[in-house]
């Protein structure tokens, strides 16, 4: 293994060997196993599947409820005005490219399968099949808009916001090791890292597989219904995945800001004038009624959808776990893929403007598009069909352009959803050798070409001779079983990232010393010293007992010339302070006190060589108090007459309350 290595070395490549070499070796041993032994593998893999689904599927809808509830929670907070990149970065995409790109990246092919199939799934073969026909229609839509709205999008807004901020505030590679640094800091570059790596690439590897196993029938369904092909046998199969993944391979070669950027543009508006022309050529009052009633039904409906596991409906599991469970688990295996791809594209956008866009804007266009071509084969079902549509929903591959027969011009539609479909196979490709190379690289640079070539091949290869071999099916099981293990992972970037986004806030908020206010640069030399020095507890007690008391005593002096008397009271156990305090009748007596408090320092400070020396990691410093119970701050770098002024500005401070309107919140009770 080390051999290869050193030669792999000596290859123009920007590969990072011990994250490439296994990563190749294993999607190639799978791949041979799903189909060399493809019904073997098949039996087996169902029957994990089913084992996982049926056992965990609880921890499935509460995996994606977390994700919902951490970005939602993460927009609202004070944490959403952190930019991903520097506080002065600026998006390097125009808002549209950048929506454009998020389409092409998480929905594309998707949209077109299931536009039409899962609204007339789901009204043919409904969760809860005692409703009756109008009934089955809401339903029907509210389920798919549970599946490709705001659930389905944070499973992908995870991953995408928490590599975007790790690889553009901290600086660390696009790659998701880079999530675990606040867990595995350097380590993130050691095994561990590897692993995580290895995982994702494969994860992505074999998400745009079955991605082309879904576009690739869908596709020659396409063509044969317009005399185009005259079977859908591999042959054409096999024509149409090396025709467009050399498409995609040219375009990854022009780069990613202008192959899929250029292509996202043009699908973005084709795939709209497809759904504008369903909308004014189809039942168009009442798509909008349904839209407009179906959005209230999801609101009304989104915690009950969140939180059901259908627990007490043992008639519906086996359809909740065929269609949500599949969907998460689904969802979860391409994240790693999507999750790359928008945090790439989403530099200088703030962690507010990053959620509500992910979350928000692919939603509402999913819920627009599903609603047109859903609501328009209900009706069309109902109406038109007299029940012809809901037969032809036990075929996905076919249905949509069985659908386009009911509309004028369906040669056209035709034409157009191949051409989308084709632009999409092409994006999600290309996109994904990106990903692929970002990922074998640990984010490192601009790959060779030989490489965006490389994995263009790899994945005919594998594509064909899977959809040969019928293993295309295992592979896809095994993808969604392998959601498990990344789910996890994923609910450990989250753990991340909150820790990293609490230690930003406090580094961002984090002030100058209270005690810099008074400096002047007389005495900098000093100051400098006492900065490169941490006290210990006699320090901190000398300080207490000489410069803090003496600036007391002195200021007794002044008081007692103006007839007003203070006390100095100086207490050394438990915790060492000495306070100066002003009596009063009626209002709170003045208080200014210094205590001794113990700061933790950082291992990572300590084992700096170019830091000042610290000899223990526990060390003291004097934090000032009040009788108010606001907030001290330190004065470790007061001089006694910077005490001294400090003390008479808290004091004027007093008096200029205890004269105001706010009096009453001095007075003693």
């Amino acid at each position: 293994m080390n051999s290869i290595f050193r030669n792999l070395k000596k290859i123009n490549t920007n590969f990072t060997p011990t994250v490439a070499l296994p990563s190749i070796v294993l999607i190639l041993l799978l791949s041979l196993f799903c189909g060399l032994f493809s019904n073997d593998a098949a039996a087996v893999l169902d029957f994990s599947k089913g084992i996982i689904f049926k056992n965990l599927s609880w921890f499935y809808v509460l995996l994606v409820t977390l994700f919902v509830l951490f970005l939602l929670f993460a927009a609202i907070s004070k944490f959403g005005k952190i930019k991903l990149g520097a506080d002065d970065s600026e998006p390097e995409y125009s808002s549209f490219s950048w929506i454009a790109m998020l389409f092409a990246a998480g929905m594309g092919i998707g949209l077109m399968y299931f536009g039409v199939s899962e609204t007339m799934a789901h009204f043919a073969n409904p969760a809860i099949s005692n409703l009756d026909e109008n009934l089955r229609a809401k339903e029907a839509q509210l389920y798919t808009f549970f599946h490709w709205g705001i659930h389905a999008w944070s499973i992908y807004g995870v991953v995408g916001l928490s590599l975007a901020y790790f690889t553009y505030r901290y600086n660390l590679p696009l790659a998701i090791r880079s999530g675990f640094y606040p867990m595995l800091k350097d380590r993130i570059n050691g095994r561990l890292g590897n692993i995580v790596d290895v995982f994702g690439l494969c994860s992505t590897f074999f998400g745009i597989t079955t991605t082309l196993g879904f576009g690739v029938v869908q596709l020659c369904a396409g063509l044969h219904s317009l005399g185009v092909i005259h079977n859908t046998t591999f042959e054409y199969q096999a024509i149409i995945v090396i025709l467009v993944m050399s498409i995609a391979v040219l375009s990854a070669l022009s780069g990613l800001g202008k192959g899929v950027k250029l292509m996202s543009e043009i699908n973005i508006i084709l795939a709209t004038l497809l759904m504008l022309f369903i909308l004014i050529f189809g039942p168009t009052i009442y798509i909008l009624s349904t839209f407009t009633e179906g959005l209230g039904h999801y609101v009304s409906h989104f915690t009950s959808l969140t939180f059901n596991t259908y627990a007490y409906e043992k008639e519906s599991q086996a359809w909740f776990t065929n269609w949500t469970i599949l969907y998460w688990a689904w969802w979860i295996s391409w994240a790693p893929y999507v999750g790359l791809f928008i945090a790439k594209i989403s530099k200088g956008r703030t962690i507010r403007e990053f959620i509500i866009a992910v979350l928000i804007i692919p939603s509402l266009f999913n819920f627009i598009w599903m609603t047109v071509f859903g609501s328009s084969a209900v009706w069309i079902d109902e109406f038109v069909a007299n029940g012809a549509i809901s037969d032809f929903a036990k075929d996905p591959n076919t249905l949509l352009f069985n659908f386009f027969t009911y509309f004028p011009l369906s040669g056209f539609l035709n034409v157009l959803a191949i051409v989308i479909i084709c632009v999409f196979f092409i994006t999600s490709a290309d996109s994904g050798i990106y990903i692929m190379n970002s990922i074998a690289s640990r984010g490192e640079g601009t790959a060779p070409k030989w490489q965006n070539v490389f994995w263009g091949i790899l994945l005919v290869i594998v594509s064909l001779s899977l959809l040969q071999s019928g293993g295309l099916v295992s592979l896809q099981t095994m993808t969604l079983i392998m959601a498990l293990p990344f789910g996890i992972i994923m609910l450990l970037l989250c753990v991340n990232l909150w820790k990293a986004l609490i230690a930003d806030d406090k580094y961002s908020s984090t002030k100058y010393s209270h005690a810099s206010n008074n400096w002047n640069d007389y005495h900098w030399k000093l100051r400098l010293s006492k900065i490169l020095s941490y006290s210990q507890k006699k320090d901190i007690k000398a300080f207490l007992s000489q410069t803090v008391r003496d600036a007391f005593e002195e200021i007794i002096i002044e008081l007692k010339k103006n007839d007003i008397e203070a006390t100095v009271t100086e207490v050394k156990s438990p915790i060492h302070s000495i306070e100066l305090e002003i009596e009063y009748q009626k209002l709170k007596n003045f208080k200014y006190g210094v205590k001794a408090q113990v700061l933790n320092v950082s291992k990572t400070l300590i084992r700096e060589e170019n830091a000042p020396l610290i000899d223990n990691e526990t060390v003291f410093i004097p934090i000032t108090y009040f009788d108010d119970n606001r907030k001290g701050y330190d004065i470790q770098y007061l001089s006694k007459d910077e005490i001294i002024s400090d003390v008479l500005r808290e004091y004027e401070r007093f008096l200029n309350l205890g004269s105001g309107n706010t009096t009453d919140l001095l007075m003693k009770i």
